[in-house]
């Protein structure tokens, strides 16, 4: 298997709710292959809260107005919509807002909650213009990925105005790909990735979290073509701790042979070990009863318990059962 070159990454600029890392060496291409990735992970894959509807005391629909408000309602549901939030809680939150006399509104007047933060409280919501003015507003808080469009409105109870919902806590992001030295090769990749977010997250967490998010997705397409089993399905293997079935099959330190034979029929991780049979091991070529023992002797002194099994009577050739335990080369 090509060794490829791991990347170091750097933060090149961090300023509140902005920053800049550049990441290389990369292969070539690689940049833009992970940089586009990034991007759209980071673009429409994050989970954010956002508030998905209002109802306001006495208005029925968006195209309202509103005695004493300067705004019309369609213009508050546009301010309730660059209200940025943190959820803390799974389940829809309501919020309370209730304010009166002249002056502006702002997201500092709902009422606190332990559920949500609002993380900009200078956002002016609404203007009342005279000081006989009451307004009261119910806000319904979810977390979500992406985005939900108001037209879901016909599902709601009179009364109840829904909000297109901008849950993606990342404003802008931009890549870029330059080539990048290392030693006298000329051929790598630089990846420089910005990130903005709107204050709900730092860059840097939701740059892992995309990576994460890729890497979780991967993982199924890592394992595809191996044992056809699945390992917890195989008696005794269940209760192995999924990083011990996970190992790769190097950090045994098996002889040569045995290791090249083991790769050649794409054994890399000890849980497909585990799932073969002495007699599928003793088929392999150059794998002989001393490889068996072998393997069996490394898997025990990593606290494997191997029991002492025949093969079943596997009528091997003379000459595939010395090939497979001479010596290393």
């Amino acid at each position: 298997m090509i060794e490829l070159e791991t990347p170091q990454i750097e933060p090149v600029e961090e300023a509140g709710t902005y920053a800049k890392y550049e990441a290389g060496p990369l292969q070539a291409g690689y940049g833009v292959t992970l940089g586009n990735a990034l991007r759209r992970v980071l673009l429409s894959s994050l989970e954010g809260a956002a508030v998905t509807s209002i109802q306001i005391r006495d208005v029925y629909q968006e195209f309202s107005t509103i005695p004493g408000v300067k705004e019309d309602v369609t213009q508050i549901v546009l301010n309730v919509k660059k209200l940025r939030l943190k959820s803390f809680a799974t389940h829809p939150v309501q919020l309370r807002l209730i304010k009166s006399g002249a002056g502006a509104v702002t997201a500092a007047d709902i009422t606190e909650s332990a559920d949500v933060e609002t993380v900009n409280p200078d956002l002016v919501l609404m203007t009342l213009d005279t000081d006989d003015v009451t307004i009261e507003m119910d806000l319904t808080v979810e977390r979500g990925v992406g985005y939900l469009s108001a037209e879901r409105a016909e599902a709601l109870p009179i009364g109840v105005i829904a909000v297109d919902a901008i849950f993606t806590p990342c404003r802008k992001v931009n890549y870029w790909v330059e080539s990048m030295r290392v030693g006298q090769m000329t051929n790598y990749d630089k990846l420089t990735i910005e990130i903005e977010t709107d204050g709900t997250i730092a860059p840097e967490e939701a740059l892992s979290r995309a990576a994460e998010i890729l890497v979780n997705q991967f993982r199924p397409f890592v394992t595809i073509g191996l044992a056809t089993s699945p390992v917890a399905s195989v008696p005794g293997l269940a209760a192995i701790p999924p990083n011990m079935l996970d190992m790769p099959i190097e950090e045994l330190d098996l002889p040569m042979r045995a290791y090249n034979s083991l790769k050649r029929n794409n054994i890399v991780k000890v849980g497909q070990l585990l799932q073969l049979k002495d007699d599928d091991l003793l088929r392999m070529r150059n794998f002989g009863k001393k490889s068996l023992d072998e393997m069996k002797e490394r898997l025990r002194m990593r606290g494997f318990i191997i029991p002492e099994t025949e093969t079943d009577g596997l009528d091997l050739d003379p000459d595939e059962s010395y090939d497979g335990d001479e010596p290393e080369a």
